[in-house]
């Protein structure tokens, strides 16, 4: 297949372009930056790879015939949520959801032939959060929280797609673990024998290696028989004291030192919630899928990882 990915110089988006050149794939990387793609994905190590430069908040010239020929999509851009939330970061968070999907569908709307599916990111955010509640892709989204709009409007950008004949593949994705992002946050304090739970410990921590993440994208990519939502999680979620715990058994460190709510929120200000309150996300869709997890408890994944 030759696949256009957007937020492919990611913490997914790079392994998923690995593993697709890999099995034979060619690749589109739409970026902002060429150059920048260029140094993630230079051309001796990636053969398979074109990179292409877009205005992902504009239309332009870039759009025309941009996804001619592609047989797939895979858009995963966005801003980083795990950041301090000014209202300008905020703003940035939304339109890097909402209008840069809006204007990829406006490229897919010039393009001939049109690729067969389109995968599009979401976020396990779209449920709220919940001590006490279990969510699956059939629970309703909560009305009054910032993260969830974000991931209703991203979502309903991507919809328009369905008329041109795409198939769309939408996939809420968990907290992913890997070499990087949330474990590589949490690595140093355990180290130094300064982990524990982050706030009360009693939190959800909806999670997801990022191996089975890519093979849940190129199953999505592959399968003609997927349409619609999919949790990208595992099926074992954990409470975040039980996650701590298993990370300090696996560094061979204690987990004993928690971290105060008011440590993070002056990191990240409301971006904070996204690991202070949590949900529980179960992936039933997914599994229905035939989907098969190579990592479904969460000491396997760390175990592997670390």
């Amino acid at each position: 297949m030759k696949i256009a990915i957007t937020g492919a110089t990611g913490f997914v988006g790079s392994r998923l372009v690995e593993r697709l050149q890999r099995d034979g794939h060619s690749i589109v990387v739409l970026t902002r930056s060429v150059d920048h793609g260029r140094r993630v994905f230079p051309a001796a190590a990636f053969p398979q790879v074109e990179i292409v430069g877009y205005s992902p908040l504009e239309s332009g010239d870039w759009q025309t015939g941009l996804l001619s020929g592609c047989d797939g999509v895979v858009n995963l851009a966005g801003a980083p949520i795990a950041e301090r939330w000014s209202d300008e970061h905020k703003q940035a968070i939304l339109d890097s959801r909402k209008i840069g999907t809006a204007k990829l569908v406006e490229a897919l709307d010039k393009a001939d032939p049109k690729p067969q599916v389109w995968v599009n990111a979401s976020a396990i955010g779209y449920y709220g959060t919940s001590e006490t509640a279990a969510f699956d892709e059939t629970s309703a989204p909560i009305e009054d929280d910032f993260l969830s709009q974000v991931c209703q409007a991203w979502e309903a950008a991507a919809q328009p797609v369905k008329d041109y004949g795409t198939r769309l593949v939408i996939l809420r994705f968990g907290i992913v673990l890997g070499m990087g992002g949330a474990v590589a946050k949490m690595l140093t304090p355990f180290r130094m024998f300064a982990g524990g739970p982050i706030g009360s410990g009693r939190q959800w921590f909806s999670w997801i290696h990022r191996d089975d993440l890519v093979s849940l994208i190129v199953q999505a990519l592959q399968d003609p028989q997927m349409a619609g939502i999919y949790n990208g999680t595992a099926p074992n979620p954990v409470r975040m004291d039980e996650f701590c715990k298993t990370l300090g058994k696996v560094l061979n460190r204690p987990s004993w030192l928690p971290v105060p709510d008011f440590v993070l929120e002056t990191i990240l200000g409301d971006g904070a919630q996204v690991v202070l309150e949590g949900q529980q996300v179960l992936p039933k869709r997914t599994e229905g899928s035939g989907f098969t997890y190579r990592y479904a408890l969460v000491k396997d994944a760390l175990d592997e990882i670390i």
